[in-house]
């Protein structure tokens, strides 16, 4: 078993820069290979239920948290309301329309609505996936929209496939307090998010751990206990925990580089795991069965539900139409659906299995589909974003401690200041240095007589109080 995951993953790894060129999450290789072991065994799921729910959940708190991590600042100014009408009024309006034709096409009304609400969310691993992995250049309010929604969305489907599913097996019927619920779990894993959040800068900047690998151990463990905790306190666990993470991804903290490195590499490693029991977990037998009908609904689901309910949720605030329709097409599905439709299945709900075996459909389709558009779409529409390439090297400090200065970096357009200057020329403070520039492949140490090209990425150190000098002088810092 060892020999053939280590296999699985090394393979795939490598193909993953193929995968990202066309803009399909590389981990639904991982999906595939779970469907071709099961296949291979020829005999019952490889795995059950119960632990691919498990599975699911931890590695959705490690996506989750990561993603949360990255957001900066800047993007919650720019598109957490948009994005957070999109995560509770989207999920609801796409899980009714496309409920409405999975009853069209032969489910009963509850079963119809339990299918539209699980796969009623984007998918925050694919969405990453494609967004970040592939390296695609995207305006920046597009993408910050497509990220924020996909991160804040699960917990709004989770809440209604749990309702929804206890009304189809009998247990709990549907109250029509429903939409109070929703929202006072909702504001539950909000306050407990921002609660836990500031606690984790508190323990991170106070905290003196003996050995920098402990960092990462110490927010893995925020991670889970935010979780949870919220979820024994009846709120939105998944809300939770990244909201956590973006009030910690906020600041300075010890050790910052090296955190977000591990937790990357984290999140990746979950995914692989997520995707790979989730493929064991299918029955390749039923899934054949159920494809013609999954393949019509991920298509009424991608041209239909999902554009529908983003034109009405961004209309008032102004979205251009290229915009609208590229939120609408790139709503990418994933493993979190798979997830979610194990609920009915633990819940031995009717038709639970068919609802699974629909489910795995759409949400490998959804991901594909739209996902191997993504770049040619995002050209079609002229949505690439003018933000600079990439540097190929990357200078950065790595301490468990919070240091006093930071290192910056800037990138040299035609139209800089700086363009063309010598270094000498440059009147910078004393406590100010450059220490390297990034010159395509070659790496310059600067000198006095260094001048400054255009395509430069210029990294220095400067003191906090020099901070608003540099960006006089260089401008607009690169972000990440």
């Amino acid at each position: 078993m060892l020999l053939a995951l280590g296999a699985a993953a090394a393979v795939s790894t490598l193909f993953s820069r193929a995968a990202g060129r066309v803009g399909v999450p590389v981990n639904l290789v991982f999906l595939g290979l779970g469907l071709v072991a099961g296949l291979a065994a020829m005999g019952p799921p490889a795995v059950d239920a119960g632990s691919a729910y498990r599975v699911g959940t931890a590695a959705l708190v490690i996506i989750l948290f990561d993603g949360g991590l990255n957001t900066p600042a800047s993007a919650l100014r720019a598109a957490v309301w948009p994005a957070g009408l999109l995560a509770t009024v989207g999920v609801a309006g796409t899980a009714a329309v496309l409920g409405l034709f999975a009853h069209l096409l032969g489910f009963g009304w509850t079963e119809a609505f339990l299918l539209g609400a699980i796969v009623s969310s984007t998918d925050a691993a694919a969405v990453f996936a494609v967004l970040r992995g592939s390296g695609l250049q995207l305006k920046r309010r597009v993408g910050i929209t497509l990220e924020l929604e996909s991160g804040l969305n699960d917990a709004m489907a989770v809440l209604l496939t749990v309702a929804l599913t206890g009304a189809l097996a009998g247990t709990s019927p549907l109250s029509r307090f429903l939409p109070l619920e929703i929202a006072l779990q909702l504001l539950v894993g909000a306050v407990t998010g921002l609660a836990m959040g500031l606690l984790g800068r508190a323990l991170l900047q106070r905290a003196k751990l003996p050995a920098a690998g402990m960092y990462p151990v110490l927010t893995l463990g925020l991670a889970f206990a935010t979780y949870g905790l919220t979820t024994l306190a009846h709120g939105s666990g998944f809300l939770a925990v990244y909201v956590a993470a973006v009030v910690l991804g906020q600041v300075r903290l010890p050790y910052q580089t090296g955190l977000l490195r591990v937790h990357d590499a984290l999140a990746w490693l979950s995914q692989i795991a997520m995707f790979m029991v989730l493929g064991l977990l299918a029955s390749p037998t039923r899934i054949w069965q159920s494809a013609g009908l999954g393949l019509g609904l991920a298509v009424l689901l991608a041209i239909v539900a999902r554009p529908a309910v983003v034109a009405l949720c961004l209309a008032p605030f102004r979205y251009p139409r290229k915009e609208v329709l590229y939120i609408g097409w790139v709503g990418l599905r994933g493993a979190v659906p798979i997830v979610l439709a194990t609920i009915p299945v633990l819940a031995g709900a009717p038709q639970a299995l068919r609802i699974f075996d629909v489910v795995f459909v759409i949400a490998a389709l959804s991901a594909i589909i739209p996902g191997g558009t993504v770049r040619a779409l995002t050209r079609k529409l002229g949505l690439f974003s003018d933000e600079p390439p990439p540097p190929e090297a990357v200078l950065e400090i790595a301490s468990t401690r919070v240091l006093q200065g930071e290192v910056m970096s800037f990138f040299v357009e035609p139209a800089s200041a700086v363009c063309g200057s010598a270094l000498s020329d440059l009147p910078f403070p004393d406590s100010t240095s450059v220490m390297l520039l990034v010159r395509g492949t070659e790496l310059v140490a600067p000198r006095g007589k260094t001048t400054f090209q255009a395509g430069d990425h210029v990294y220095l150190f400067c003191a906090p109080d020099d901070r608003p000098l540099v960006q006089l002088i260089f401008g607009r810092p690169e972000v990440g």
